[in-house]
């Protein structure tokens, strides 16, 4: 293997990542299902839905953290780069998690262009013709596939076949990671129901839901894990911080804008599914901070609504591109995307990692999925 990135369509394929990343998992999955099995048949369906699950996704977290590896000097051959995809292959399973515990908190009908798995949990029961509520069946066998990812990704990274004194300067930002990242559910969660005259939806605490929610555990930890783990030295940790942080909110940023003006075909989800689901993004925040008292009315009646149909997703859009909203959000989104690039400029990063760590800019911030 070449000591720096190959031509590739896309950075997230440098050096091969997602094809060495998804071997990883389909051993990893083919493992964990024999277990299950061991226990008894009537546990496929869940290791059969995690390997659903798994199938998609852009990798991007793995990609941050494997170059996070390679920006601190770490090999990418031999045994040791085989390790360090296996470690970086966790926080894919890791955001396996998160995403179910995430749509069951948000009622979400589809993921990744399929049903959700508390959605294909609830239809296996319905049709199978068993006793109870498939609604709470399907909610509960989601929670318990993601309590089974968290438990997944923490014995990767265990296993990894790094050396144990790399683990252990890697299991801080791992476990801060984690810690971070249910915070950042819960705020989330709490910004949806908390309102206004006891101080939700701010912009401010919109942004903090943002940072801890998506940003950190998207691309600033996984940089600094990877990084971490090949021994990198604190002022390299700090510019990896100061690239991976605002970044990270970028990404998070175009999330949200796609997730109102998104195309299904690109996105997986329905059109409008965040304001369905009620999410108190940057948004909708500078939206109501600028609403005449009729708008303002209107993203009452229709912000969170689970019937919200066409007619009233285009209302919410209106409404956010009148208010001068989705503007603020694209002139933010630039800012921090021109902050990250700046940091990697002044970045001592090895040479093999640059070019790609540049090219993640793009691949993390785009217009479309």
């Amino acid at each position: 293997m070449p000591a720096g990135p190959p031509h590739v369509t896309s950075p997230l394929d440098a050096e091969d990542l997602r094809s060495r990343v998804q071997k990883v998992l389909d051993e990893v999955l083919s493992g964990q299902a024999a277990v299950l099995e061991g226990v008894s048949t009537d546990l496929l369906p869940l290791a059969e839905a995690a390997t659903d699950l798994l199938r998609g996704g852009k990798r991007l977290r793995p990609a941050f953290c494997y170059w996070g590896w390679r920006a601190a000097g770490g090999t990418g051959e031999g045994s040791l780069g085989e390790a360090a995809v296996r470690a970086a292959t966790a926080l894919e399973i890791f955001q396996a998690a998160a995403l179910l515990h995430d749509d069951v908190m948000d009622g979400s009908d589809t993921r990744r262009g399929m049903p959700s798995v508390h959605r294909r949990f609830a239809e296996l029961h319905r049709a199978s013709g068993w006793s109870g509520s498939p609604e709470r069946f399907g909610q509960a066998g989601a929670i318990l596939l993601g309590d089974l990812c968290l438990t997944w990704s923490d014995e990767l990274l265990t296993a990894s076949g790094l050396p144990e004194a790399a683990l252990r300067r890697g299991r801080p930002t791992f476990d801060l990671m984690r810690t971070e990242l249910m915070g950042g559910q819960y705020l989330d969660m709490l910004e949806q129901t908390l309102p206004a005259a006891q101080g939700g939806g701010t912009p401010e605490r919109a942004r903090v839901v943002t940072r801890y929610k998506s940003a950190k555990y998207s691309i600033e930890h996984p940089l600094l894990l990877g990084a971490s783990l090949a021994a990198g030295c604190p002022s390299l940790l700090a510019s990896l911080s100061a690239y991976g942080l605002p970044l990270g909110e970028a990404f998070q940023l175009r999330d949200d804008v796609l997730g109102v003006f998104g195309d299904p075909a690109e996105t997986g989800k329905p059109a409008g599914d965040d304001l369905r689901e009620g999410k108190r993004t940057l948004l909708v925040s500078y939206a109501l901070e600028r609403a005449t008292p009729a708008q303002a009315t209107a993203v009452r009646r229709h912000l969170g609504d689970p019937r919200l149909d066409a007619d009233g997703v285009t209302t919410l859009r209106e409404v956010i591109v009148d208010t001068g909203a989705l503007d603020r959000v694209e002139r933010l989104l630039d800012e921090l995307v021109a902050a990250a690039r700046a940091a990697l400029r002044e970045a001592e990063v090895s040479p093999a990692a640059r070019p790609v760590l540049a090219g993640l800019v793009g691949a993390a911030t785009a217009r479309s999925v």
